[in-house]
């Protein structure tokens, strides 16, 4: 079949995301046999029209859509991206007779609200990278693609979808070869980091999460050994910059730990980074190890330093735990920003200041704390229950494609933007949402990458805003 995967992710802040999973796909599509080509769309500047002229190009059996965000997850500035969707969607439906399908992470969380709003002929709910060729080859040799697991579609208007557990990482650690696909140049410029996964499903039981939904709550491990075989590759094609996206890299321990120490052995020379590191799981002999690994940068997501607050997301673990968490991280030069959320269920005045007590104690001048206001509510979530039944929330799921967010009633949400808005001001090394969607941050990510910056760019946080108040630009 000739098969067009257009990824549609056009959000580059704070610095475009390299699209793994669509690359993925679109390898294991080929090595399928079939004819793949790829339309990214991030650095066009007509998207509608770098689409038409490529539905023109020839003709299409299949056009799949990776759709990585429903919107920005930002309650003060909020962008749905959804609405980008439906003209692209209509470029393929006139220009074509080729098969609709949906994919990528977004799709996943919404899978039904996405499949009625574009009227898609067909949804990939499972591993894309297994699942999209089996549809194809059911679409190719004329079979019920139905039976394929892991793909939803609308019979009339019955949504139904097939479940069907896939290993993924049966083979190894998976990275495709990334300049086949898409301009790897234009993203490094703007200091993306290669991303790496070593692994899927989450055990966490946080109420807003969608992690579990989208991989599973069972781990599917890669071999370490194969994670370190992965890097060097990745350095053999000339990749120094890498980041690890596992939705919590810590998290089992040992594995963490092992990949670590094999890459701290190997000595390979990669500029390493992890955001998604859980306060439960570091002790300074893994942060001893991810020093000697190449790690240039850590994230830990805390979101509170109150117990009631962390109690009543679920997150696993308590203040205590925070409080130890930056006691560690103290004890080693490695970078780090702290991710924070606020809105939360029970949250209160006294609970923000208490986190912003904790942040203004123990996080160092050196590091970086980044808070949010509000919660994405998501549908089938411990926390859309809890938005409808305090009448937080009355929007049909539907309607949730819009992005729809929680703040606790609990909590005037006038006194927290104008207190945050304070105290950003006061801490140079604080960012929030509005930091990350500055219009001339892309030109910052460019000079920054000529002049030898490279990433993660928000180690430079302070300078970078000392800068620019002096400059007299408001960030």
């Amino acid at each position: 079949m000739n098969v067009l995967i257009v990824i549609t992710n056009r959000y580059s802040s704070p610095v475009p995301v390299i699209p793994l999973g669509a690359c993925l796909v679109a390898e294991a599509a080929e090595q399928a046999g079939h004819r793949v080509s790829v339309l990214d769309l991030m650095f066009e500047e007509d998207p509608l029209q770098a689409l038409e002229s490529e539905v023109k190009r020839m003709h299409w059996d299949a056009v799949g859509f990776s759709i990585r965000n429903i919107d920005n997850n930002d309650m003060q500035n909020p962008v749905a991206f959804v609405q980008d969707l439906k003209p692209l969607v209509e470029i393929v439906r006139n220009g074509t007779n080729a098969a609709l399908m949906l994919g990528g992470a977004a799709v996943a969380v919404m899978s039904e609200e996405f499949l009625r709003y574009t009227k898609a002929d067909w949804i990939v709910l499972g591993d894309g990278e297994i699942v999209f060729p089996q549809l194809l080859t059911a679409l190719s040799g004329g079979t019920a693609p139905g039976k394929v697991p892991g793909i939803a579609w609308l019979e009339g208007d019955i949504f139904k979808k097939n479940t069907g557990f896939t290993d993924r990482f049966t083979d190894g650690c998976k990275v495709p070869h990334f300049h086949r696909w898409i301009n790897v140049h234009a993203y490094l410029s703007q200091l993306s980091a290669i991303p790496i996964q070593t692994k899927l499903g989450c055990h966490f039981k946080c109420i807003y999460c969608t992690y579990r939904k989208i991989e599973g709550s069972d781990y599917r491990l890669c071999d370490p050994q194969m994670v370190i075989h992965t890097i060097k590759c990745l350095i053999s094609q000339g990749f120094s910059d890498i980041e690890f996206v596992d939705n919590v890299f810590n998290s089992p321990y040992d594995h963490a730990f092992a990949i670590c120490k094999g890459l701290a052995d190997a000595q390979l020379g990669a500029r390493l980074q992890s955001l998604e590191l859980n306060p439960l799981y570091l002790d300074d002999n893994l942060l001893s190890v991810m020093e000697r690994a190449g790690f240039v940068g850590i994230g830990i997501t805390v979101e509170s330093a109150s117990g009631v607050i962390l109690e009543g997301l679920h997150k696993g673990f308590t203040k205590e735990d925070v409080y130890q968490t930056a006691q560690v991280v103290q004890r080693h030069k490695l970078p780090c920003i702290w991710i924070f959320m606020f809105g939360s269920p029970y949250e209160t005045r006294e609970t923000v200041l208490e986190t912003l007590h904790f942040a203004e104690q123990y996080i160092r001048p050196k590091d970086v704390a980044f808070f949010n206001i509000g919660i994405r509510i998501y549908p089938g979530t411990e926390l859309e229950n809890t938005a409808r039944k305090e009448g937080v929330l009355s929007l049909s799921s539907e309607e949730m494609l819009e992005p729809v967010f929680y703040v606790s009633p609990t909590l005037d949400r006038d006194w927290l933007i104008d207190k945050m808005r304070h105290v950003l001001a006061t801490h140079m090394n604080y960012l929030d949402s509005n930091s990350l969607g500055l219009s001339f941050l892309p030109t910052i990510n460019r000079f920054g990458y000529k002049f030898g910056i490279r990433a993660p760019l928000w180690r430079y946080t302070r300078p970078i805003r000392r800068l620019l108040k002096l400059l007299r630009i408001d960030t």
